[in-house]
Parts: C-alpha cells; sequence; structure tokens
C-alpha cells in the first residue's frame, strides 16, 4: 500500500550564485532520485528552504530542469538561527512509496553533513559520474 513518506535532502554552496545554487541543488535530487528510485509521477510536492545569505537563483527551478513540470514546488526561507549552516539548501520530498520510513535514503551532502550525521553515510560519491547523469535528465534550458 503506497503512502506519502518524508524525503529529506541538504546541501551548501561555496557562493550566493545561480550556477552554484542551481548545480548544488541538482546534486542532491539526482542523488535523491537515485538512492531511493524515484519517479517524479510520484511526488505530491516538493518543499525548498535557503539561508537568508541565498537570492541568485530558486532552487526549484532546478528540479524544473530535471523535468518535475508537473509537481507542485515551492520555495521559502529557513529560520535564522545564530551559529546555524550558512549557504545551506534544503528540500522535503513528499513522495508517495510502499517503502517503509527506515527504507527511505535521506542525503545530506556538502557542508550539510554536519546537520545530520546520523544520516550522512552514502557510498562515495563519482561527481563527474553524477553530473553526466544529471546532464543526461535535464529537460529543459540551465
Amino acid at each position: 500500500m503506497s503512502v506519502c513518506r518524508g524525503v529529506r535532502g541538504a546541501t551548501t554552496v561555496p557562493e550566493n550564485t545561480r550556477d552554484e545554487i542551481l548545480q548544488a541543488t541538482r546534486q542532491m535530487l539526482a542523488l535523491m532520485i537515485r538512492r531511493n528510485d524515484i519517479d517524479s509521477k510520484d511526488l505530491a510536492s516538493a518543499t525548498f528552504t535557503v539561508t537568508k545569505d541565498l537570492d541568485a537563483e530558486f532552487p526549484a527551478y532546478a528540479a524544473r530542469q530535471l523535468g518535475w513540470l508537473n509537481v507542485p514546488l515551492l520555495c521559502g526561507y529557513e529560520i535564522s538561527v545564530e551559529s546555524s549552516l550558512q549557504k545551506c539548501i534544503r528540500v522535503l520530498l513528499h513522495w508517495n512509496t510502499d517503502k517503509t520510513q527506515d527504507e527511505v535514503h535521506h542525503v545530506y551532502i556538502h557542508e550539510a553533513v554536519k546537520l545530520r550525521p546520523d544520516l550522512s553515510k552514502l557510498p562515495p560519491v563519482d561527481w563527474d559520474e553524477l553530473e553526466s547523469w544529471i546532464d543526461d535528465h535535464l529537460a529543459g534550458d540551465s
């Protein structure tokens, strides 16, 4: 029986630029898709947040680039807490799946591994191969 599960992801960027935000968000989403075998047809919605120091692009645009044209997407700001991780992009996917909660793989990469070290144990990532996979899945102009 399919239920709606939350899948979390987070990443960081070195600079507040459009290209950095889109690339980091695409990498995060690509890993989430691949680790969980997510089909966009099964997504109810996705909510993205950024820290206040990121405003060069909407991270949801990266999802559109990957073909998520019918998925409702929302962007917002993460609350500012003193000494919190900066230049951080977070996402919460609402995913209809048969998987149990403990079978869901959350993805925390780059400096965002500090947010949830308990959930940040990814197999080694070949970043060049990941970028090639992303290129093969881009749906529109970047």
